[in-house]
């Protein structure tokens, strides 16, 4: 049986290939096209019955346009990465766009053999990244998430901390003597501001003596944050209080208290970074620091970009702040 095309539904509906064309690429919203909504639902019920699928090559090529969207995401399972493809998720649909998700793959080699629209990146922290990047937005549309870079052909979206790790600190400082630290392996030896020096600082400022003991390290992924979570919170003496330093550490604190049973915020407090969908809606809902309308506002933005590629480059910033839930009630 043959594919049917535009002009079989055409010729279904009882319409010109034009009406079949505009109809089915959207075009008809609004004033100007002519076409009656019940004449683009008879297009439409035509297109259903004949099980027409437009020929994404051949619109490609006539309009400039893949209608694709790339997300590359260097770790999938963070709640952060899912919290960023749900919400693109549910912005692209209405446009038509389709996502495609290139997950703890480079984009360094990938994003060349790529013919996506827009394509977001949430790395880029390598030495002669900024050049790189400035080389590929010859022939690409990014939007790169950088707190440092800056446009060179390029949308740069910033998550801007300010002194919201000194809030979280402070708030788990006011209740609690025993804070410990869930960190990255690589956050001890870093240079510049890091999220584990925030930690340290915090202590310093509540006048609380920094432990060895309380600071417990993982790789990047679930399954190490969880054990060191587990092995931090059975030291001698443990901890009351855990400054995590991201939203699925901190998630994985509290299912390793919930295994050695301990009560969350009652026997220990989780505080996390990121504020994450996965973490606003878990039980016990997670205290964190992070930006408000990130998610959504980084989808509408991708959005529109791949809408309309001649637009101005910008940053876009979304400051951060404190939210205080369950597992960090904060002092009676």
């Amino acid at each position: 049986m043959m594919r049917p095309t535009i002009k079989t539904v055409a010729a279904e509906a009882g319409v010109s290939t034009a009406t079949v064309s505009y109809v089915l690429a959207g075009r008809t919203k609004g004033n100007g096209s002519g076409i009656s909504p019940a004449t683009a639902q008879r297009v439409h019920a035509a297109a259903s019955r004949l099980g027409y699928r437009p020929n994404q090559a051949a619109r490609t090529i006539r309009t400039g346009k893949s209608n694709l969207m790339m997300l590359s995401l260097t770790m999938l399972s963070d709640p952060w990465s899912l919290s960023v493809s749900k919400a693109v998720g549910a912005a692209v649909a209405p446009a038509g766009i389709t996502p495609m998700i290139l997950a703890d793959t480079d984009w360094r080699t990938a994003i060349k053999r790529q013919g996506a629209d827009v394509i977001f990146i949430d790395a880029a922290e390598r030495p002669g990244d900024a050049e790189l990047l400035a080389e590929l937005a010859l022939s690409n549309n990014l939007v790169v998430f950088s707190e440092t870079l800056e446009p060179q052909g390029f949308d740069v979206i910033r998550s801007l901390a300010g002194d919201s790790m000194d809030h979280a600190m402070d708030h788990l400082t006011a209740s609690h003597t025993k804070v410990a630290a869930l960190t990255t392996s690589g956050s001890l030896t870093a240079s510049g501001p890091t999220r584990y020096r925030a930690y340290v600082a915090g202590l310093e400022r509540a006048g609380i003596e920094f432990r060895q003991d309380y600071v417990a390290t993982f790789e990047k992924d679930e399954v190490s944050a969880y054990q060191a979570a587990v092995a931090l919170l059975q030291v001698p003496d443990p901890p009351t209080a855990i400054f995590a330093t991201s939203d699925f550490a901190a998630i994985a604190a509290v299912h390793a208290a919930e295994r050695l049973r301990l009560a969350v915020p009652d026997d220990v407090v989780v505080m996390g970074i990121g504020n994450t969908m996965a973490g606003e809606v878990m039980t016990p809902s997670l205290t964190t620091i992070g930006p408000t309308d990130f998610y959504a506002g980084l989808a509408d933005f991708l959005v529109e970009r791949a809408q309309d590629p001649t637009k101005p480059h910008q940053v876009l910033e979304f400051p951060w702040r404190l939210f205080v839930r369950d597992s960090a009630p904060g002092a009676p």
